[in-house]
């Protein structure tokens, strides 16, 4: 596959810039898998197009504030850091203008937080060991901001609208976005309805946003990113495919996360590690039967994942409706359910 073969033609005012005024209030093009079909709806009427048995996975991982500002101790340079892996206090860092980091320089991000290059690795990667006066956590929320994309000009005003309502362990760098759209009270009431509601985690890193600029596709490099999956999800996966019920990823990083894992061991099970799967055409999907998901980037690593669960045609049909519609596309747009109904 050509990366020219993900390419689509996207109007620049259809990129979202700050989130719905309702998390369930954005709109939802449904996108039936097997026959073509597309609907327009809104993400609230999701109910509709789940089922008593259906089991629903969520990456349930918390976005760091993880962009931070500072300057080289030795020149004052400025420099910008986004940390895209913490282990303690010391993180695994995207850095502009990498090449003037080297291994020693120390960059001072406030008064109460430094850090020190301890590692040079490719592609403007530095690890970094960070000495806060204080709690590191507590003083990277205090002066890091959130690290919304580059497409996104707005700033904005409220940081927990770029974490999703069930986010719990701290440690993306982005956020699984596919889950923006869920509330608490949709969540009820999907619960009400009869639906499973499962969590698995991947901290999402530079193997999700990375952007692809090999023409070969295969040629790209995928980063790995950390995910872990608990017994009692496992478990319940491996029930519901016993009995034939749908599993439902909701985002490309929970597709990720379950299609890892059985992958790994032919079925659901216990387990933590690192993934750097990459999936485009063609691609059989073992572990997954419909999906969340939103409007993506052309020729990004997660157009192409959503191709391989439907077609390449189908998928730029869809995104070619969705422009005429005037959707809105990526982190803080509109949302699509793929339906194998």
């Amino acid at each position: 596959m050509k990366l020219s073969d993900f390419d689509y033609e996207l109007p620049e005012e259809l990129i979202a810039q700050h989130p719905s005024e309702k998390r369930d209030g954005s709109r939802l093009l449904v996108l039936h898998k097997n026959t073509g079909e597309i609907e327009h709806k809104h993400f609230y009427d999701i109910l509709d197009y789940l089922h008593e048995g259906d089991v629903l996975v969520r990456n349930n991982s918390r976005v760091i504030p993880a962009r931070l500002y500072g300057t080289k101790k030795d020149t004052g340079a400025h420099v910008e850091v986004l940390i895209l892996k913490m282990e303690g206090d010391t993180c695994e860092c995207l850095c502009g203008n990498a090449k003037a980091i080297k291994t020693g320089t120390t960059i001072i991000f406030s008064d109460k937080l430094r850090g020190t290059c301890i590692e040079r690795r490719e592609e403007g990667i530095r690890i970094f060991k960070m000495e806060a006066d204080g709690i590191f956590l507590e003083v990277l929320s205090e002066i890091g901001t959130m690290p919304t994309p580059p497409y996104i000009h707005e700033k904005l005003l409220d940081k927990e609208r770029y974490q999703n309502v069930y986010s719990k362990p701290l440690g993306s760098a982005a956020c699984p976005t596919a889950g923006l759209h869920f509330t608490e009270e949709l969540l009820k009431k999907i619960e009400e309805k009869g639906v499973e509601i499962l969590d698995v985690t991947l901290h999402v890193g530079l193997g999700t946003f990375k952007p692809v600029k090999e023409d070969n596709v295969e040629d790209h490099h995928m980063h790995s990113e950390y995910y872990t999956m608990s017994k009692k999800t496992a478990d319940a996966l491996n029930k519901a495919k016993a009995e034939g019920r749908r599993i439902i990823a909701v985002g490309t990083t929970s597709t990720r996360t379950l299609e890892t894992v059985m992958n790994r061991f032919g079925r659901f099970e216990e387990c933590q590690g690192d993934t750097n799967i990459f999936i485009y055409p063609p691609y059989t999907f073992k572990a997954i039967d419909c999906q969340i998901t939103n409007f993506h980037l052309p020729k990004s690593t997660l157009i192409m994942m959503i191709a391989a669960f439907t077609s390449r045609e189908m998928i730029l049909n869809a995104y070619k409706v969705a422009v005429e519609k005037k959707y809105r596309f990526f982190s803080f747009g509109d949302s699509m359910f793929i339906t194998n109904e």
